[in-house]
């Protein structure tokens, strides 16, 4: 596990990072924390593939505040934790613009503190990502949150989707990754190739049509007739043993 600690209060800081070592050895979980003492030091050195699984971001800081440094994150990185600590409350709806995970409000609780924890550690085992260049950009991308992958000239587009007040949103990514290469990576992540162009996330799809794939999100790739089958029957199997779990 890897976490961040952006606070300019150094007594916060400690108190955290002292929580966070303990819940660490109480669950036997190796975690590295990193301090920084504002939003500026932290964007200096981030970058996505940096592998952050949570950062814990004081809202009121005196330079850049801690909701501006959220959404600059957000940019580049719609999967890290992100759990915002304050001494007043009111900043509730600038949480949910970012989906933060939680807001908690100083002097922080141990016990919140560590439910927090749990929860990104369970996360973090039942998700699995992949790391994918963009120009001059590394972006982690769940697994879970790919809807399928195109071929296009020598890279690849990306669907990605994301929830945000219940309603799931798509967006694409350009990668300049080829498909054989992401088909290497992701075949053993439930993925399957439905077309000479396509890779398409099995748990993602809503219903396989004779010529196309929908998913859940009302998307919609081509099917060749060559792979229609094995789609068919990578859709059932995954789902079969989905219901007998």
């Amino acid at each position: 596990m890897k976490a961040a600690i952006i606070e300019d209060d150094e007594i916060h800081a400690d108190l955290l990072e002292k929580y966070l070592l303990e819940w660490s050895s109480n669950k036997n979980i190796i975690i590295e924390i990193n301090k920084y003492p504002d939003a500026e030091n932290f964007l200096f050195e981030w970058e996505p593939g940096l592998g952050f699984d949570v950062l814990f971001i004081d809202i009121q800081m005196q330079k850049m505040n801690g909701v501006e440094m959220a959404r600059t994150v957000r940019k580049k990185d719609n999967i890290v934790n992100i759990i915002f600590t304050t001494g007043i409350t009111g900043y509730m709806e600038e949480g949910y613009d970012v989906e933060a995970m939680h807001y908690l409000v100083k002097p922080v609780n141990k016990s919140k503190i560590y439910v927090c924890m749990d929860k990104i550690f369970n996360r973090k085992k039942e998700n699995s990502f992949i790391l994918v260049h963009s120009k001059d950009e590394v972006h982690k991308i769940m697994t879970n949150q790919i809807n399928y992958i195109e071929a296009r000239g020598h890279g690849c587009i990306i669907e990605l989707f994301s929830k945000e007040n219940g309603i799931k949103n798509t967006k694409l990514l350009e990668v300049s990754e080829s498909i054989s290469e992401l088909e290497t990576i992701v075949k053993a992540k439930n993925f399957t190739r439905c077309h000479r162009s396509y890779l398409c996330s099995i748990p993602n799809i809503h219903h396989i049509g004779k010529t196309e794939v929908t998913f859940d999100t009302g998307s919609h790739i081509p099917v060749s007739r060559r792979l229609h089958k094995d789609v068919n029957q990578a859709f059932i199997k995954y789902f079969s043993k989905i219901n007998k779990l």
